[in-house]
């Protein structure tokens, strides 16, 4: 018989976890019945989000690119629930320039260009390779399974438009390391998958004008509308239960292909 498995009594750390699609993740992990350390910004809305989600949800503030702040969220996901088994990195950031502005006879900054890798590859990495020396204290279960990784990319990674030389280029680096990790961690028993979001309904695109929102969603073939954050949790979640699901990118976009 197949390993059933649940998320529930499961330990999460979720990265990004005060907003968006982090926040969509914590929710659904509490409301299945796991703990969830929110990793976010002392900035962010985690202290208040893991307060009113009660006992099975703590508050890391951290920068995912610190060594020392993601090492002291791992710490405290094993100080307030024992363990940890699943890690979703959700945090991120976007800048959308050219890579030449001909009318400004501007170069696209470096400084932004490398801001942008560094957070999300960089800090993608800094949490996969400290939650893992984590998981790999987890008694492996029947199917020799210890934990699980699952990144955010972006069908940016693949169809990246017109500015975003930056943002495509971080997810198509979470893309093309999701393979790799999943097996140099496959011996400790740790899974690694990808979901590379559509157009989904988070801060990152609340900034925008409605009608520019309302031109997006009719550019979704099916359902034609934003992405729900909590598709994306649902998908979190059915991940952490397959245990076959490794080494892969999941798309989650409703069929749309993005225009230049």
């Amino acid at each position: 018989m197949a390993n059933i498995r649940s998320v529930k009594g499961m330990v999460g750390l979720v990265t990004g976890g005060a907003s968006g699609l982090g926040r969509a993740t914590v929710e659904r992990l509490v409301s299945q019945g796991a703990s969830a350390v929110i990793l976010d910004l002392p900035s962010s809305e985690g202290h208040n989000l893991a307060s009113s989600l009660g006992d099975r949800c703590a508050f890391a503030p951290a920068d995912v690119t610190s060594e020392s702040d993601v090492r002291a969220a791992v710490s405290l996901a094993r100080e307030k629930f024992g363990r940890l088994d699943l890690a979703v990195n959700c945090a991120g950031i976007a800048v959308a320039v050219k890579t030449y502005n001909l009318k400004k006879d501007l170069p696209h900054s470096l400084e932004d260009f490398t801001r942008v890798i560094t957070v999300n590859i960089g800090g993608t990495f800094n949490v996969i390779r400290l939650a893992v020396g984590e998981m790999a204290k987890n008694e492996p279960d029947a199917d020799g399974h210890r934990g699980c990784i699952i990144n955010t990319a972006s069908v940016a990674a693949f169809d990246g438009q017109v500015g975003q030389a930056a943002y495509s280029a971080s997810k198509g680096g979470i893309v093309g390391m999701t393979l790799p990790i999943a097996r140099d961690l496959a011996p400790m028993g740790i899974r690694v998958v990808t979901i590379a979001p559509g157009l989904f309904a988070t801060p990152l695109l609340a900034g925008l004008p409605e009608k520019v929102r309302n031109f997006l969603a009719r550019q979704v073939p099916f359902p034609s509308r934003l992405g729900d954050p909590a598709e994306f949790a649902h998908l979190v979640t059915s991940i952490t239960e397959n245990p076959m699901l490794n080494g892969e990118v999941i798309r989650l976009d409703g069929a749309i292909r993005m225009q230049p």
